[in-house]
C-alpha cells in the first residue's frame, strides 16, 4: 500500500486517503489545544503553493525557514514548498548573524520564513549580503505575516498549476538542501532527494512494523535537523497524531498532558531525564531510597530476551509494580519505545528504561544518509545492547581497513550543495564516507566505537578515542559534560562541565558552600575521586591523568553544544585555552 509513496507530499494524500486524521497536527494556543486535521493539512499546503507560485517562485528555488519551536506551519510551508518543485532549506534557530548570512547566501534562498523578533532581525540584518527578496513571519499581524501570505494563494484557479508541477516531480528530484550544523567547521549543504526520505522512512516503518493509526508523538527536537523531520514524515505516513512541545523547557509537563505512545530522543536529553528521576530517588529515605537504588542496580543487568534467570524475572516484576510504575506515569503511561539517534547512547540507559518497560530502540546514520542507516528493535532477535543495530533494507553498511563505517544505496545523499570537490571526497564508487570508527559482529549488528577525525594520538605515539572514555565518566552524576584531551601531548586529560543541579545538592548534604565549581579544593578532590574510578577501566595510556572544570554550563546558545546536543570540540577549546594551558604548561 505504502508504495505509491514515492515523494515526501505524498504522505499526507497518504493519510487522507487510506486513515484521514482528525488530531493530525496538534498544538497549543493560550492555553488550549488547536488540532489541523489531514484535510486542513492539505488544504493549508495547498494555499501555500498557491501563494508561492504568486510570489513568483519556480522549481528549484530555495525557501529557507528558521523556527524556534516546531509547529504546524513549518509543516504546512514544508508541503507546500515542496510539491511546486521548490526545495526547503532550514537554518536552525540559534545560529549567529554570519551564519544566517552565510548559509542564506550559499543556498540562493529567495525567501525566507522566520518565528520571532530576534531571529527576524539577525536574519534582517543580513538580508541585504543575500538573495532573499522578502522575510515572512509565522508569528505577526501583518503584510508580512502569515495570514498576509496565505491571502496571496487565495486565487484556487492557481491550483491546476499546482496539480501540473506536482505530477512532474520525479523522486529523484531535490526535495531538500540540509546545512550541517558544523561541529568541525564551515556548515556544508547536504542535497537529499525526496527518494533518498521516502524509502529511509518507509525502511524504518518495516522495521519497526506498527499499524495502528491515531497513535500519538510529541515533536520538540528542531525540525531543522533531519532526525526529527524524518520522523514528522514518518509520523504523516502512518497515522500517528503530532503535537507539538510548547518548549524544550515544557517538555516534561507536555508529555505528561499528550501520553505519546512513541519518543524521538537524543542522547543528552535522556542523560538529563535520568539524572532528574535518580536525583528524585536520592531525595527519598528509609526503605523508599533503598527499594529505588534497588531496582536501578537490576536495571542494569537487563538483557533482552529473556536471557537474565527466574529469580532476577521475580524480582524485576516487583521493581516495575514498586519503582517503575512511576517512571512510566512521568513519561505518560503511555510509552511504547523511545527511538534514539544522533549520537552514541550509554548502553546501561538502553538496559535501565527496556527494564522499566520503556525499550529504548537506538538507531545510527547522519544527514548525509537521510538520516538512517541502521536501526534496533526488538523483534526478531533484532536488538543487540551497546550496538546501533543492523543496516535498513536497502542499506550496505561495510567496514573500511582503517575502521571507518562506509554506506551504500538509497540513503546516500545527492552530494553537498555547489561542493563537488567535498562531495568526490566522502562519496567513493558509491559509498559514503561516515568519518564514524566501528565494527560489524557475526550477527551483522554495528557497533560505533568513535569518531575518525576525534581520535588522536599522544605525544609517545599511543592513539586515544575520547568518545568511549567520554561515555564512560558522564556516567558520573558529578559530570553532566566531559571533553577529553591531548592530541600531541604527553598524556590525555579532560575539561569537564559538572552538573550544576547534583554537586549543588551534594554540597548542601556535606555542608559544603562553593562560591565557584572551578575553583572548589573540595569539589575537585571529590571529582578526582570520580576519575580514579572510572580510570580503572581504560589502560594506563587511556587514562585522564587531569582536568579542568569549567564554571559555565555548556549550551547550544553559548556554542558549546550543536542544536541536537553534541559537543562543538572545537569551539569549546577555543573557549577553554586557558584551561588547556593550565593543564599542559603548569
Amino acid at each position: 500500500m505504502k508504495e505509491q509513496i514515492t515523494r515526501l507530499f505524498d504522505c499526507p494524500y497518504f493519510q487522507q486517503e487510506h486513515f484521514p486524521q482528525q488530531h493530525c497536527f496538534v498544538e497549543k494556543t493560550n492555553g488550549a489545544w488547536t488540532s489541523y486535521s489531514t484535510q486542513d493539512y492539505i488544504a493549508i499546503s495547498n494555499t501555500v503553493s498557491r501563494a508561492l507560485l504568486t510570489l513568483g517562485v519556480q522549481p528549484n528555488d530555495k525557501i529557507a525557514v528558521i523556527v524556534p519551536v516546531n509547529q504546524p506551519k513549518w509543516n504546512f510551508l514544508d508541503i507546500g514548498v515542496l510539491q511546486i518543485g521548490a526545495q526547503n532549506v532550514p537554518l536552525y534557530a540559534t545560529l549567529s548573524e554570519s551564519d544566517y548570512q552565510y548559509v542564506l547566501d550559499h543556498s540562493d534562498a529567495t525567501y525566507c520564513f522566520v518565528a520571532g523578533d530576534d531571529i527576524y532581525e539577525k536574519v534582517r540584518s543580513v538580508q541585504a549580503q543575500t538573495k532573499v527578496k522578502e522575510i515572512f513571519r509565522f508569528d505577526a499581524n501583518s503584510e508580512i505575516g502569515w495570514d498576509s501570505f496565505l491571502k496571496l494563494g487565495e486565487d484556487t484557479s492557481l491550483q491546476v498549476q499546482v496539480d501540473a508541477l506536482k505530477n512532474s516531480i520525479s523522486p529523484k528530484d531535490i526535495a531538500t538542501i540540509i546545512y550541517t550544523s558544523g561541529t568541525t567547521g564551515t556548515p556544508k549543504g547536504v542535497m537529499l532527494s525526496h527518494d533518498n526520505i521516502v524509502q529511509n522512512i518507509k525502511a524504518t516503518a518495516k522495521r519497526l512494523n506498527i499499524e495502528d493509526p491515531g497513535k500519538k508523538v510529541i515533536s520538540y527536537l528542531p525540525v531543522s535537523h533531519v532526525f526529527e523531520r524524518a520522523a514528522s514524515y514518518y509520523a504523516t505516513l502512518m497515522g500517528f497524531s503530532v503535537y507539538f512541545a510548547e518548549s524544550i523547557e515544557q517538555l516534561g509537563e507536555n508529555i505528561r498532558e499528550v501520553k505519546p505512545h512513541m519518543l524521538a530522543v537524543v542522547p543528552r536529553l535522556l542523560e538529563k531525564i535520568f539524572d532528574k528521576i535518580v536525583d528524585k530517588g536520592s531525595q527519598l529515605s528509609g526503605i523508599k531510597r533503598k527499594l529505588f537504588f534497588w531496582a536501578l542496580e537490576l536495571g542494569e543487568k537487563y538483557k533482552p530476551y529473556r536471557k537474565n534467570n527466574g529469580w532476577y524475572y521475580f524480582q524485576l516484576n516487583i521493581a516495575r509494580k514498586l519503582i517503575f510504575k512511576k517512571w512510566r506515569e512521568a513519561l505518560g503511561n503511555q510509552l511504547e519505545f523511545m527511538l534514539s539517534g544522533s549520537a552514541s547512547l550509554q548502553p546501561r540507559l538502553i538496559r535501565v528504561f527496556t527494564a522499566a518497560g520503556i525499550p529504548i530502540y537506538e538507531g545510527y546514520g547522519m544527514t548525509e544518509s537521510s538520516p538512517g542507516a541502521t536501526l534496533n528493535d526488538l523483534r526478531n532477535q533484532g536488538l543487540k545492547i551497546g550496538t546501533v543495530g543492523k543496516p535498513l533494507e536497502g542499506v550496505e553498511i561495510k567496514i573500511a581497513e582503517d575502521g571507518e563505517i562506509l554506506m551504500k544505496g538509497h540513503c546516500v545523499m545527492q552530494g553537498y550543495y555547489k561542493r563537488e570537490d567535498l562531495t568526490a571526497e566522502t562519496i567513493k564508487d558509491g559509498y559514503l564516507h561516515s568519518g564514524d570508527i566501528g565494527e560489524l559482529d557475526k550477527d551483522g549488528f554495528l557497533r560505533i566505537t568513535d569518531r575518525k577525525k576525534e581520535i588522536f594520538k599522544t605525544s609517545g605515539g599511543k592513539y586515544i578515542a575520547p568518545a568511549v572514555i567520554e561515555s564512560e565518566f558522564k556516567k558520573s552524576r558529578f559530570i553532566e559534560q566531559i571533553m577529553v584531551v591531548g592530541e600531541g601531548e604527553k598524556m590525555p586529560a579532560a575539561i569537564i562541565q559538572v552538573n550544576f543541579d547534583f554537586v549543588s545538592e551534594w554540597a548542601k548534604r556535606k555542608g559544603y558552600k562553593i562560591k565557584q565549581v572551578n575553583t572548589s579544593k573540595k569539589l575537585r578532590k571529590r571529582i578526582q575521586k570520580e576519575v580514579d574510578k572510572y580510570n580503572l577501566k581504560f589502560g594506563k595510556w587511556e587514562q585522564v591523568k587531569d582536568f579542568e572544570i569549567t564554571k559555565e554550563e555548556w549550551t547550544t546558545e553559548s556554542g558549546h553544544l550543536t542544536p541536537t546536543m553534541k559537543m562543538r570540540r572545537k569551539i569549546i577549546l577555543e573557549k577553554h585555552r586557558d584551561l588547556y594551558q593550565r593543564i599542559y604548561n603548569s
